[in-house]
């Protein structure tokens, strides 16, 4: 396991704006605050969804796309910087109205309203392309 200790710097409690994407506007918000790396913890609504798969084998992302109006039950993720750019790595649990769940890899998503809670370190993570996996990873 490769591991380092990280202080957390900054700590926020915020709302998504209505009609953004929600992982630009996390995205967004760590380029206007300076921040390179945090973890997070998310829930809300969305007014649709894609999201990714990767398949192991193949080492691609699979996408799937929901046009429809989902509970965001559960959103966790880490931001890190990729290109030089904060990165959103969000991951999320999505219902439907009859509480079949929907789960992966959140590339986009329309909200529709958003709660986030971000804690913010002073150590930076940068994504680096890890052969292994053909996945960018930090540490």
């Amino acid at each position: 396991m490769n591991a380092r200790a990280v202080t957390v710097s900054e700590e926020y409690l915020a709302r998504l704006e209505h009609g953004a994407d929600w992982r630009e506007e996390i995205e967004e918000f760590c380029a206007r605050k300076g921040i390179e790396s945090a973890w997070f913890n998310a829930m809300g609504a969305v007014q649709d969804a894609e999201i990714w798969f990767y398949d192991q084998d193949d080492q691609e992302y699979q996408s799937v796309t929901f046009d429809e109006p989902l509970e965001v039950a559960a959103c966790v993720g880490n931001v890190s910087l990729l290109d030089g750019e904060p990165f959103a790595h969000t991951h999320a649990v999505l219902s439907r109205r009859s509480g079949q769940s929907l789960a992966g890899h959140l590339d986009s998503a329309t909200v529709f309203a958003g709660e986030v809670n971000l804690r913010a370190f002073d150590e930076p993570l940068e994504r680096e392309h890890d052969d292994v996996t053909d996945l960018d990873l930090w540490l």
